[in-house]
């Protein structure tokens, strides 16, 4: 991913359903990536026309595309093709990255501004995200609502994820790893005791960052980690 996002407007507070937006908003990097570099692909191979299809094209019957891609932070074995524990999934309606705050701005654009990000999101310091660029981002909607979501890690696999009111899910096609898109990493941080600084973002190491596709993002003092992967959501059952 670039280095510098584009910034837009908090999703619509009014939405009933937090897999719907009202309105198409501006591109943001991970529908960039999507819908961008993929067409770049076109003719590449016949493996890069398959992905680029299933990602950008492909709709299978008894799902509505969504105007905006949306995002699921994940837990589960890479391996699966369907589990429990989806109580503790979550969901982001925007891309959280172009929201976010970099690591060394935290005590600015945050501490000083009441625990407020400049786009309006709430800083929790006990329980606070960061991306695969050193990003504070704000937390996703808990818990992923059950349903049936139309997911892809933009690789080969594009399929049906389906989430029951017991928090099961299960893959319709492949396995969580083939879902999860590898470039985008995220983690939440939890401090294990009470301090303005250590188990803050104050602690992380800037040098930590970017971190690489496919690895775990970085520890930092002071804190428990929980490393998420990260599904575009590009539709929802009808």
């Amino acid at each position: 991913h670039p280095s510098s996002f584009l910034k837009f407007a908090a999703p619509d507070d009014n939405d009933d359903d937090g897999t719907w937006t009202t309105e198409p908003q501006d591109s943001t990097r991970r529908d960039l990536l999507i819908n961008g570099l993929a067409l770049g692909l076109i003719g590449a191979s016949g493996v890069a026309s398959y992905s680029l299809f299933n990602t950008n094209v492909y709709t299978p019957s008894g799902f509505v595309r969504l105007p905006r891609t949306q995002f699921i932070a994940a837990l589960g074995d890479p391996k699966a093709t369907s589990g429990s524990g989806a109580q503790d999934w979550g969901l982001w309606t925007a891309d959280p990255g172009p929201r976010g705050v970099w690591l060394r701005d935290y005590s600015r654009d945050i501490v000083d501004n009441a625990n407020k990000a400049p786009v309006g999101w709430t800083f929790d310091k006990n329980d606070w995200w960061l991306e695969e660029h050193g990003l504070i981002m704000e937390a996703p909607t808990f818990p992923l609502k059950a349903g049936k979501y139309l997911v892809t890690g933009g690789r080969m696999v594009t399929t049906g994820l389906t989430i029951d009111d017991a928090g099961n899910w299960k893959l319709d096609e492949g396995t969580l790893y083939d879902v999860t898109h590898l470039p985008c990493r995220s983690a939440r941080y939890k401090p294990l005791t009470e301090s303005s600084v250590v188990g803050s973002p104050l602690t992380a190491n800037q040098r930590d960052f970017p971190v690489a596709p496919g690895a775990i993002m970085p520890t930092v003092e002071g804190c428990d980690k929980l490393d998420y992967a990260v599904l575009f959501v590009i539709g929802k059952e009808v």
